[in-house]
């Protein structure tokens, strides 16, 4: 999820935690446990850092080792040493519990969208992405809000308002898995324009009743289009390239960063008077006819790199950034 829903979780499962006799009973339970609920909420998302390094290291690890077995539970130590060590009335075991539950939480919220994450490592190094719930989801975030503003107001009481909170969101949940699930099922018989060896893979958007489709034909072409009120509308078809100039750009750590992150991934080249512009995209993500989230390599006529960029911008920052004329 986005990183104010992740923020609003945090405030929620810190108003949840005071159903739990121990905190609410301390003068200091209600601080200290939102403190902990919101930094265990944001935690495995200080993969970020990794942008000052580079881009590809950013996308290559995001969401990956920081969403592990082992993270959850060093995110979990950290922050509950920390919280003990500043408010020691409040037994540890409880600061624990609630901060590993908001870093869970983080996880598993993770899942439901199509990024996905490596959560199973170091089981398994599959990126996992459920493609059920879009990245910022209005009815999530507004729901917290609604509830956190109840809270404030001390209209309700948080041991009333957040227990309600999060069973409707857990039927909201289930709900959106089942309309997906039932959905893909479906999508191949209501495609005019499909094959039975064709495969369908939808992903959310931020409406209930749209989702972006994506169709991957028996010959590797991709169709790109969305499901919206049960119609199918297809928008673009992309036939990738192939061409030894791609070959030769998996090699490059942008590309390799790209490719490791994505099961969608769709190569075209250009042909240049000084060589070859390659270009990588993800076909899941497609914003007025564009397809941000790239990779591109300029090599020479002997595949040499001369320059690369990985992760989102628009054609137009693109071409700038890389000063393709220039060549």
């Amino acid at each position: 999820m986005d990183t104010g829903t992740h923020f609003v979780f945090g405030l929620g499962l810190g108003g949840l935690a005071l159903t739990d006799p121990v905190i609410a009973s301390d003068a200091y339970g209600p601080i200290a446990i939102l403190i902990g609920t919101i930094a265990g909420s944001n935690a495995p998302d200080l993969d970020g850092l990794l942008r000052f390094k580079s881009n590809a290291d950013y996308i290559k690890n995001h969401r990956g080792l920081s969403h592990s077995f082992p993270a959850i539970v060093g995110w979990t130590a950290i922050i509950t040493a920390a919280v003990s060590l500043a408010f020691r009335t409040i037994p540890w075991w409880h600061i624990a519990f609630w901060v590993l539950l908001a870093v869970v939480v983080h996880v598993i919220s993770d899942l439901f969208n199509s990024y996905g994450t490596q959560a199973f490592r170091p089981v398994s190094k599959q990126w996992v992405a459920w493609n059920i719930i879009h990245i910022f989801d209005p009815i999530i975030f507004s729901a917290h809000l609604f509830a956190i503003l109840l809270w404030l107001s001390g209209l309700a009481a948080p041991q009333i308002i957040f227990p309600v909170l999060y069973a409707l969101l857990g039927v909201y949940y289930g709900w959106r898995t089942f309309v997906h699930r039932s959905l893909s099922r479906k999508i191949s018989e209501q495609d005019p324009e499909g094959h039975p060896e064709d495969r369908y893979t939808l992903l959310p958007t931020i409406s209930l009743y749209r989702w972006n489709l994506v169709r991957i034909s028996k010959d590797g072409t991709y169709g790109v289009g969305e499901w919206n009120y049960g119609k199918i509308k297809w928008m673009d078809v992309m036939k990738c390239d192939e061409h030894p100039a791609l070959e030769a750009s998996k090699q490059h750590p942008d590309v390799q960063a790209f490719l490791s992150v994505t099961a969608f991934p769709c190569g075209h080249v250009k042909p240049k008077t000084w060589g070859y512009e390659i270009r990588w995209v993800d076909v899941r993500y497609r914003y007025r006819r564009q397809y941000p989230f790239v990779a591109v390599v300029l090599m020479d006529s002997s595949y040499v790199p001369l320059q690369s960029y990985v992760g989102w911008l628009s054609d137009e920052r693109l071409e700038k950034r890389l000063r393709m004329n220039t060549y």
